[in-house]
């Protein structure tokens, strides 16, 4: 079966020359707009794709495990991941691994989005933030300490137990919502000159959420 393309009418006809100028033509009689950048930055949209951001828990640990989904997902071969596994004396993540070594190459990143897409613990996110660029090729490969979210009020700095008596899965499921007096007095004990210790010590009477 085939489809003819419908037949124009005399109006049609007249403005076909000049039909694909239609979207240039309207611009014309538009205001221009001009945006003073860098002296007035205006606002991206919510859902821009900027900079990445590693994620963290409420207690403080981090949500990245070490899968390596994102580097196997970016077409553009511009993520690195190496995963360390957590012990006792360094926990990091929940669960069994962590994101060792994790490594973004700003000069090969399309800023698709697949990698978050393909993060199963939602342990990264991409910013508002498109400000990246140097003179320095080198600078422009940002490592874990550049792309780990800063420890927000009544975050325990990792690395510290997991809540005492749950799995990974409680993690997963967003019932974490400030570190207990576990973690509290395990820091204490192991790093007692800990910065984040007093902010975490007045929430976690809080406790989380079972």
């Amino acid at each position: 079966m085939r489809f003819e393309p419908d037949e124009k009418g005399p109006l049609g006809k007249l403005f076909a020359p000049v039909a694909g100028f239609g979207v240039t033509i309207s611009s014309v009689f538009k205001p221009m707009v001009t945006e003073q950048y860098p002296f007035e930055k205006v606002p991206t949209q919510p859902r821009y794709h900027g900079r990445h951001q590693l994620n963290r828990y409420a207690d403080g640990l981090e949500k990245c495990i070490g899968c390596e989904l994102c580097a196997w997902a970016c077409p553009a071969d511009a993520i690195y991941v190496e995963a360390g596994n957590n012990t006792p004396d360094a926990q990091y993540s929940p669960g069994e691994r962590y994101g060792r070594v994790y490594q973004i190459n700003y000069l090969r990143c399309i800023f698709c989005g697949l990698c978050i897409e393909a993060c199963p613990t939602r342990a990264l996110t991409m910013t508002n933030e498109y400000e990246l660029t140097s003179p320095e090729r080198a600078e422009l490969i940002y490592e874990k300490q550049d792309l780990l979210a800063p420890l927000q009020e009544g975050m325990l700095a990792a690395p510290h137990p997991m809540v005492a008596g749950v799995d990974d899965d409680y993690y997963y499921r967003g019932e974490v919502t400030a570190p207990t007096e576990e973690q509290v007095s395990w820091v204490r004990e192991h790093r007692p000159d800990d910065p984040t210790l007093q902010g975490a010590r007045a929430r976690a009477g809080e406790g989380a959420s079972r």
